[in-house]
């Protein structure tokens, strides 16, 4: 298997596995596809239902990762996805509430769906450093809205051969999720907050990845710059694995026959996490809609419903912070694979330039035919929250709230079909304990833990032990910077 760049226009360089792991970004600020979709067919299927979780990662990864070995995979699969990284039964279990099937995907170590992919791409890296013989270190840059940062630290704390320097927006995620930042231990690890928000984060890392001077300086110092948001295909790639899985644990537990069309909600802000299922449906898995489930900052849901792609409006700081962000990048991916490499430079370009680009109608027609979207303000938000917990009994988070309110809707507009509806539930509603109180109408004490203890206290649903024992320790990390200065902390993070 060979990737390009989803900007290269005539005779794209190809690329291996290890390599675009390695790199992150391309050269030419494009994101790196691969140039073949691999299929899976029904025996496929029939064959991963047998299978435990890291052994259906190892197949799946495997499809892409062809310079890999099965070994390999299997060995980075099993430390990734095992106790005590993960301490239950399967990593991804499926919670049936109501007429939806819940995909849980928040029961690694730092309690969000980051963790299925970043606590098995450092092993990637490290291999793919030897496989391309590369003698650097790699330095890894992330910018966050809030969860990506602590798994990304979590999963490459002390790792040989990598440092890693986060940025986020010091008012744009919550106090749970700050502390999980701040306190992260680690020797090769480095926090930064930013005044801003996550779209000054991103695009500060992004600046950085594209400054040449910045490449030979960090040469000098025997450094390469690499990523791990999702623009990263090592980041991507294990989410296609979730929805597989999935679907497999649906047949295992009779909850839909082999072949029966499933429809998938996927609350989203980067687009990376629905654009993984987008590529396990185009594998040959039977999924029918997939549904794009945005909160106030609504860009995504504007595109897929009328072809334009504005991001020149106003920002919403929400009680689901992680989906903050008005440029989605994996959509270049999805317009890379519908439009073709000159329009989806074109609008790319315009995007940079602009702020703003339209799709024609044949290119809107064929997104249309796979995504439906629907936003989620606040009220609504804490409205479907409070409807699930007292209704149901299922205690949700403010992003899985989003992605809930999406599946009512598309249930109700498609009565008829009652196909089977799975929920990506994205984190643990203690990572945002106060928005879940205020959403439930119980009292929200001012500081956060107290806030974790006393959702704890009214739900009975214990709290994930890693949230709960935060508080005692102490912050490292508590710089905050402007978003020009980026490049500089950088420099000086290297240095160390």
């Amino acid at each position: 298997m060979k990737f390009v760049s989803t900007r290269a226009l005539n005779n794209p360089k190809e690329y291996t596995a290890a390599e675009v792991i390695k790199q992150g970004l391309a050269p030419d600020g494009g994101l790196f596809v691969p140039t073949e979709i691999p299929a899976l067919t029904e025996a496929d299927l029939d064959r991963l239902a047998e299978m435990t979780y890291p052994q259906r990662a190892a197949e799946i990864m495997g499809l892409y990762l062809t310079d890999y070995t099965r070994e390999e995979l299997l060995s980075a699969a099993n430390a990734a996805y095992g106790a005590p990284k993960f301490p239950e039964a399967t990593p991804t279990p499926i919670t049936k509430v109501g007429d939806l099937e819940l995909l849980e995907l928040w029961h690694g170590p730092t309690s969000a769906f980051k963790d299925m992919a970043l606590q098995i791409m450092p092993h990637l890296l490290s291999m793919a450093l030897t496989k391309t013989g590369e003698t650097r270190d790699a330095l890894i840059l992330v910018a966050t809205s809030g969860d990506t940062g602590k798994a990304a630290l979590e999963g490459y704390a002390d790792v040989p051969r990598v440092k890693i320097h986060v940025f986020y927006p010091t008012d744009g995620v919550s106090r749970i999720q700050k502390k999980q930042m701040a306190t992260q231990q680690g020797s090769n690890v480095n926090v930064t907050a930013i005044y801003g928000n996550f779209d000054d984060a991103q695009n500060g890392v992004k600046a950085i990845f594209a400054d040449a001077e910045m490449a030979s300086l960090l040469d000098k110092e025997g450094l390469f710059l690499s990523s791990a948001n999702s623009i990263n295909w090592g980041r991507l790639v294990p989410q296609v694995v979730y929805y597989i899985s999935a679907y497999c644990d649906l047949m295992n537990a009779g909850r839909l026959q082999k072949g029966d069309l499933m429809d998938v909600v996927v609350p989203t802000g980067n687009f990376g996490n629905i654009f993984a299922c987008c590529l396990a449906k185009r594998m040959g898995l039977p999924v029918g809609k997939m549904i794009c489930a945005s909160n106030q900052n609504n860009v995504l849901t504007d595109f897929i419903n009328n072809g334009v792609y504005d991001r020149r409006r106003t920002f919403y700081q929400t009680v689901s912070p992680s989906m903050d962000i008005l440029i989605s990048s994996n959509l270049e991916r999805l317009l890379w694979l519908v439009a073709g490499p000159e329009k989806c430079a074109s609008y790319m370009e315009a995007l940079r330039e602009d702020g703003v680009y339209a799709v024609d109608s044949a290119v809107l027609e064929a997104v249309q035919k796979e995504f439906v979207a629907y936003f989620c303000d606040e009220a609504l938000t804490k409205n479907v929250l409070r409807e699930f917990y007292e209704q149901k009994k299922y205690l949700a988070d403010t992003h899985t709230a989003v992605a809930l309110s999406a599946a009512m809707r598309h249930r109700r507009a498609n009565e008829e079909d009652n196909r089977t509806i799975l929920v990506a539930s994205t984190a643990s509603p203690y990572k945002f304990s106060p928005a879940v109180l205020e959403a439930l109408g119980k009292a929200v004490p001012e500081d956060g833990f107290e806030a974790l203890r006393s959702l704890q206290k009214i739900s009975g649903v214990p709290a994930p032990e890693r949230l709960a024992a935060l508080e005692a320790l102490e912050d490292r990390f508590t710089e905050v910077i402007s978003a020009g200065d980026m490049k500089e902390a950088v420099l000086a993070f290297a240095r160390s």
